[in-house]
């Protein structure tokens, strides 16, 4: 029997019967609206309009597609996403959102997607297709799939949509696979159901408090879940408007966003905690005149690590512009639980915990002051964007901030991950989540799906638990989360994995070590930056041009990952700490880089160059 979910006005068993509802009972009303270049509109999507589109896509998948094949979307930011990807669910087909490579770029990571999906369709548009041409010829795994551009769709939608077929849909029935890996190496998917969907959009809702008088803007990129699940399925979910602008438009001028905010009244919208420094560094004295804030009432950060200092700069700044600090949700979630996993009271301000770094290094917490909301002891009247309440962590201490707790009957423990048993007190471990919101598991990985999805306490067998990799405490109810268990590095809200950069620097010059190169983040200056070590052959030290080699290096991990490389160091062989089964300790590596330990061949940034 499907399970029925309170979409406030209407019981939904899936993401289509809501569609339809509400193209039913408010056709007329502004589902999405999209800036061009962040600042004005470029074309609307009524409830009535996304309903009709997905009709049509959905019925030319018909034509050729059979429920459960799996349909890779390559779109630009814009409205043809959303329709393509409702068009998906309304085909019973299974959606699969994929970055947009750029022009003259490597396809690895889609390549990647396809062959792990089985994807036998892509819906992209003409435009995308027509750049993408010189590519696919080097691609014939992507080339020979069955391409429709949505944008060119016959005139007459309506003749189209009507003879859609409504395929039969249940709660558990699969919506679409949400890739996690952040670059080119062997990304998983996530299966994601529609129960999965419609548990995490009322979670969402009720923890951020949401409902008809909701109005979303954004700028989140709608092929990630943050972007897709927050500002696509929770306006369908709500039944409410959601304006949307390019991430690039954001990064370019972020006064954009904050602008659409106050043109738009809005009351939710939110973002990496990167995007909020972002903000207080780039937009002027004299634009945050003409800014108003006052209608925003839930600015949510999550997908990196969450700083106080950003908090409290970012609500010095703009608190003249009406902005309330206790606005500020941060929360915490992961592809793996469709997206939202715990977050506060969306009425208080964040709550924040000050230990001790040393001790938190061994994995125990200890408060130097107390669990507070901020802005409790501190008085935020004075400050400003360059004299936050909260300066950045001195070597002794580390200031963390909440990311709440489990809604509706979920449940979030810290468990010992070598022991698997639940962690005493002051104790550090790793995040173990439980709950309807939780997937299936990766697509076609059963070992890797027994593992995450399926584990179970060593003392009492309770389970399953998803094992999410993220190290955290629980303190007053508080989940804190302290790192990761894992190697991924979050940088600028994305997840990119070490040994995909690795394998893309080693092999980047002829000179360097295929299996010896070490890639992490350091802090600098608030934000997650990327440093990476590469050992050089001993045979090409005496001859090595070692400006030509670091730019090779900056080079291929922008072209290949997008990333701004923060320092570089080359090193002479067998330097790298491994482990005695040949695995690069980056810790170690990323504690000797900050203590200046290492000696270089040559180095770029912000490292001592040798003597």
């Amino acid at each position: 029997m499907s399970e029925l979910f309170d979409c406030s006005d209407f019981k939904a068993t899936n993401l289509v019967d809501l569609l339809r509802h509400r193209a039913s009972y408010q056709p007329e009303e502004r589902a999405f609206t999209f800036l061009h270049r962040g600042e004005t509109e470029a074309g609307c999507l009524s409830y009535g309009d996304l309903d009709r589109r997905a009709r049509a896509i959905a019925a030319q998948l018909q034509r050729f597609a059979i429920a459960g094949d799996r349909v890779l979307l390559l779109y630009p930011p814009g409205l043809e996403f959303i329709a393509a990807f409702f068009g998906c669910l309304y085909a019973a087909a299974i959606a699969v959102p994929a970055y947009l490579p750029r022009p003259r770029r490597p396809l690895s990571r889609a390549r990647a997607i396809v062959a792990d999906a089985q994807a036998t369709v892509v819906l992209s548009t003409g435009a995308v297709q027509a750049k993408l041409a010189q590519q696919l010829v080097i691609a014939p795994e992507l080339a020979g799939l069955h391409w429709l551009a949505t944008d060119q769709l016959p005139d007459s939608l309506e003749a189209l949509a009507s003879v859609w077929e409504a395929p039969a849909i249940a709660s558990d029935s699969l919506a679409f696979l949400q890739y996690t890996s952040g670059s080119t190496g062997t990304p998983k998917g996530v299966i994601i159901s529609h129960a999965n969907l419609l548990h995490n959009q009322c979670r969402i809702q009720h923890a951020f408090g949401q409902g008809s008088h909701t109005i979303g803007v954004g700028w989140l990129p709608l092929f990630h879940d943050m972007g897709l699940i927050g500002k696509v399925i929770q306006p369908v979910y709500l039944g409410i408007p959601c304006t949307l602008m390019s991430p690039i438009d954001f990064l370019q001028r972020p006064i954009r966003w904050l602008r659409a905010i106050s043109h738009y009244r809005a009351t939710t919208s939110g973002a990496p905690n990167f995007a909020y420094d972002l903000c207080v560094r780039k937009i002027t004295a004299e634009q945050r005149q003409e800014l108003d804030l006052s209608s925003w009432e839930v600015a949510f950060n999550s997908a990196e690590p969450i700083r106080a200092e950003t908090l409290d700069r970012f609500a010095a700044a703009f608190e003249p512009c009406g902005f309330r600090r206790e606005a500020f949700y941060p929360c915490y979630g992961l592809a793996e639980t469709t997206l939202f996993a715990t977050g506060g009271d969306s009425a208080v301000a964040p709550i924040v915990c000050t230990v001790e770094a040393a001790a938190l290094s061994q994995n125990r917490v200890v408060p130097v002051v107390q669990p507070a909301a901020i802005g409790e002891n501190h008085s935020l009247e004075t400050a400003t964007p360059e004299t936050a309440m909260f300066e950045p962590d001195s070597p002794e201490t580390r200031t963390l901030v909440s990311c709440g707790f489990a809604w509706l009957g979920d449940t979030a423990i810290v468990v010992d991950p070598v022991s698997r048993r639940v962690c005493e007190a002051g104790q550090v471990g790793e995040i173990w989540l439980a709950g309807p919101s939780v997937a299936r598991g990766y697509w076609n990985r059963p070992q890797e799906t027994q593992h995450y999805f399926q584990a179970v306490l060593a003392e009492t067998s309770q389970g399953p638990f998803l094992r999410t990799g993220d190290l955290g405490f629980v303190q007053d109810g508080q989940v804190f989360v302290t790192g990761r268990l894992k190697d991924v590095m979050i940088i600028k809200g994305q997840n990119h994995y070490p040994q995909d950069v690795e394998q893309t620097v080693a092999q980047c010059h002829p000179a360097f070590r295929l299996e010896g190169s070490a890639a992490f983040v350091v802090d600098a200056r608030g934000e997650e930056r990327l440093v990476v070590l590469q050992e050089v052959e001993r045979s090409a030290i005496a001859t090595l041009d070692g400006t030509a080699a670091l730019d090779a290096i900056a080079e291929a991990v922008m072209i290949h990952h997008d990333l701004p490389l923060y320092a570089a160091l080359l090193l002479k062989p067998g330097s790298l700490p491994k482990t005695s089964s040949g695995k690069i300790q980056r810790h170690h590596c990323r504690s000797q880089f900050l203590d200046e330990a290492w000696i270089a061949i040559a180095a770029s940034g912000p490292y001592p160059q040798s003597k």
